[in-house]
């Protein structure tokens, strides 16, 4: 996907994410983000977005941190901690749209930290942040009891960024002897072979011999790799303890 077409996400799942939660109301209980109700959900994606914002407006080249004092030096109209539950789905989509306001006039160029392979820190940012705002509109949604829908290739490029980008970050797993999984979008044909090592996960596209292999739609395989449903939807042929290990240790941190 293109750097535009991020950003375009960026705004349009934060609105979706805004609907499900006015629907939903701030004290419902989010399942899949265990001990969070809607509120503490919009509170963690507005401070992400101007964690992520921060980085690009200051060109920081190390870790902004998450400290509130940093966010609320950088954004001081957006950092006020926290807004009153009338105020918080608006303050929500103030942080979202200064989010997609930066990302949009970043320079191509811009040198600034990041924490996954990317051509560019502005394509990261605006990828990461797509797909951290789509799955919390996901978390969103399901708390309201709002079906979720995805676009096929938004979706397909959710399961690229977690398996090629997020899950290879690891240094270590906790197999004896190196397994391999097989993932197979059926219906925009991607595929991804994943070798899970005690030394490391490794990710490419195409076909390969695997311990278990998982085909599906886009949507369903996004939402299974972001560990975000029970797999019900996916056709699972092989050794389910390899996808059980996937699912207890491949967990994305905001870092």
């Amino acid at each position: 996907m293109e750097i535009t077409e991020h950003i375009t996400a960026v705004g349009r799942e934060a609105k979706l994410l805004a609907r499900a939660a006015e629907h939903g109301g701030l004290d419902a209980d989010v399942p899949s983000c265990p001990g969070w109700d809607m509120r503490e959900l919009l509170r963690h994606l507005g401070m992400i977005h101007l964690w992520a914002a921060g980085h690009l407006t200051e060109r920081r080249t190390d870790s902004f941190g998450a400290e509130l004092a940093d966010l609320e030096g950088a954004w001081p109209d957006l950092g006020l901690f926290w807004p009153e539950d009338e105020q918080l789905i608006g303050w929500y989509l103030e942080t979202n749209a200064n989010l997609v306001d930066v990302l949009e006039s970043a320079a191509i160029d811009v040198d600034a930290w990041t924490f996954l392979a990317a051509p560019s820190p502005r394509a990261m940012w605006a990828r990461r942040q797509a797909h951290e705002t789509a799955i919390h509109r996901f978390d969103a949604e399901n708390a309201a009891g709002i079906a979720s829908t995805f676009d096929s290739e938004f979706a397909s490029d959710g399961i690229d960024e977690i398996v090629a980008a997020f899950a290879p970050r690891k240094d270590e797993f906790p197999v004896a002897s190196t397994k391999a999984m097989l993932i197979h979008a059926t219906d925009t044909d991607d595929r991804w072979h994943i070798t899970l090592a005690p030394d490391g996960i490794t990710t490419e596209r195409g076909d390969g011999p695997a311990d278990v292999s998982l085909a599906g739609s886009s949507q369903a395989l996004y939402l299974a790799m972001w560990n975000r449903n029970d797999d019900q939807q996916v056709t699972i042929a092989g050794d389910r303890d390899v996808l059980d290990l996937w699912h207890g240790n491949v967990r994305v941190r905001w870092s």
